[in-house]
Parts: structure tokens; C-alpha cells; sequence
């Protein structure tokens, strides 16, 4: 039932929440995913939520969060937008997530071959879009392992640059919301990168790279 998990969602810890992410997306790529009553959980959450994880990824057709990591209706926050970028609306919903709402988790998922990061490869001028894509070029600057064919028509740069993007925005949250980087400091909010292929479904955690504060990143067992 959605209150006893509600309860057990105060009682997560940031790699336990974490580890329930993998678990989802293990079961998405075997095709094993939970069976969910739907209309049932959207009784069962109409006075309330406490989503355990916030999820900021591309807005790109194939990322859809709930469906990637095989979570239901109240399980996690997703936020959206084109190349998964910081800016101030999105960290006022990040703290919302975690200081308000007591979400464990903040995920900032890149994918493969993202358009948005393919345009900013090509320093693309349009629109607003254009200021859209200006957050993403520190990423591509800072890209020094490609040296040929830095652009959109090379994959391997592209993803290159998706993954620093992400992890350069995992930094860029904790050193701009003081209210999230506390919670860090206390234990309470983990912040991870990582990175969907779009061809196979997998998503890459960069564990090393997380920033979260817990002896050993100990999981409990049982963890759904």
C-alpha cells in the first residue's frame, strides 16, 4: 500500500534510494517490470505524495523517468527539460523535492545522442533556444578528449559531452542551492549523475562522482 510506503520512504537513505533506481531500470531493461494497479495508486495518493527521488532529465521523447526505472504514480518527482540544464526554476523545484516534499534523491540524467547537446556542439543560434544551449557549452569547452570532428556529427563527442554536462551539474546544484547542499552535509539528499542509452535502455550511475554523504554507500537488503 502507498501509506506503508510512505513510510518507509522517511526511513531511505540516499544510496537505499538510489539502489531502488537501478533495481527499476534493471527491470525495465529485462522487461520485468512491477505490476502496478494505476487507477488503484491514484486513490491511494490523491491526499498526498512523498516521491523518494527527483529525477531532472531531457525532455527527449525516450526518457521518460516512471518508465526507465519502472516506478508508479507518487513514487518519483520528474523534471524536465531540454538538455537537462540547472537553472533558477529548477533548483527552486529541486528544493521543493527535497526540503519540502523529503525526496532522498536527486538524479540529473543525461542520455545518448541529446539533441539539445548536439546543438550546442554546433553552437546552434535560435531563438530562444539560444540561451537554452549557452548552459550546456561549458561542457562542450571542457570536452578535451576529442580533439577531431567536435560536432554533432561525432557521437562519441556528443556523449562525451553528455556526461560531463551531467556532472558538472551535479556540482553546479550542490555550490548554488544552499538549501539542498545542507541537506547534503547532513546526510539527508544525495545528488548523482547519470546517463541513459537511448539504444539499449541502461542507465550508467557515475557513483564515484556522486556527492553523498554515507559511510561505505551501505544498501540495505530487500530494497524494491
Amino acid at each position: 500500500m502507498y501509506t506503508q510506503k510512505y513510510m518507509q520512504n522517511e526511513k531511505l537513505s540516499p544510496a537505499q534510494a538510489m539502489q531502488i533506481l537501478k533495481n527499476g531500470n534493471f527491470r525495465f531493461v529485462n522487461n520485468l517490470k512491477l505490476n502496478r494497479d494505476l487507477l488503484e495508486q491514484v486513490n491511494e495518493t490523491k491526499d498526498g505524495q512523498r516521491p523518494f527521488a527527483a529525477i531532472l532529465s531531457c525532455m527527449d521523447s525516450r526518457t521518460s523517468a516512471e518508465l526507465i526505472f519502472d516506478q508508479g504514480l507518487g513514487d518519483i518527482f520528474s523534471i524536465r527539460i531540454a538538455g537537462n540544464v540547472i537553472t533558477e526554476n529548477i533548483l527552486g523545484s529541486l528544493e521543493y523535492a527535497t526540503a519540502v516534499a523529503g525526496s532522498k534523491l536527486i538524479v540529473v540524467l543525461g542520455h545518448t545522442g541529446c539533441g539539445a547537446i548536439k546543438g550546442a556542439c554546433d553552437d546552434v543560434q535560435m531563438g530562444h533556444l539560444t540561451a537554452l544551449l549557452e548552459k550546456i557549452l561549458p561542457a562542450v569547452h571542457a570536452e578535451k578528449t576529442i580533439t577531431d570532428n567536435r560536432n554533432s556529427g561525432n557521437a562519441d563527442f556528443v556523449d562525451a559531452v553528455a556526461k560531463l554536462h551531467v556532472l558538472r551539474s551535479v556540482t553546479e546544484i550542490a555550490e548554488r542551492s544552499v538549501i539542498i547542499n545542507d541537506l547534503v552535509a547532513q546526510g539527508k539528499v544525495g545528488i548523482v549523475p547519470a546517463l541513459y542509452n537511448v539504444s539499449t535502455g541502461n542507465v550508467t550511475f557515475f557513483d564515484n562522482e556522486a556527492i553523498i554523504k554515507e559511510a561505505a554507500m551501505a544498501i540495505a537488503e530487500g530494497v524494491v
